[in-house]
């Protein structure tokens, strides 16, 4: 059975959420500058440089960061396995 793309993506947007907010749980119990810390916790941030405009009536700023780690890589491993056996 095909799945829709919306389904495909709600799906894996939600893996790399849960996988975000296992990681910070996580990040809570372990101690600061741990192996553990750093494999689980620390992040790589990938995407465009902020750009800042100040225009006299209006300041605007544009950019966006992913930051991916490796409980957002399980998590989306996870979630890719779900939507398989998904209905």
């Amino acid at each position: 059975m095909r799945k829709s793309l919306g389904t495909v993506i709600l799906t894996l947007l939600l893996g790399v959420l849960i996988g975000s907010i296992v990681s910070e749980v996580l990040g809570l119990f372990l101690s600061k500058g741990s192996v553990a810390e750093q494999l689980f916790v620390r992040y790589v941030a990938f995407g465009p440089e902020v750009t800042h405009w100040n225009l006299v009536i209006l300041d605007l700023t544009f950019g966006f960061q992913i930051h991916f780690n490796l409980m957002s890589v399980i998590g989306v491993f996870v979630a890719s396995q779900i939507l398989r056996w998904y209905r």
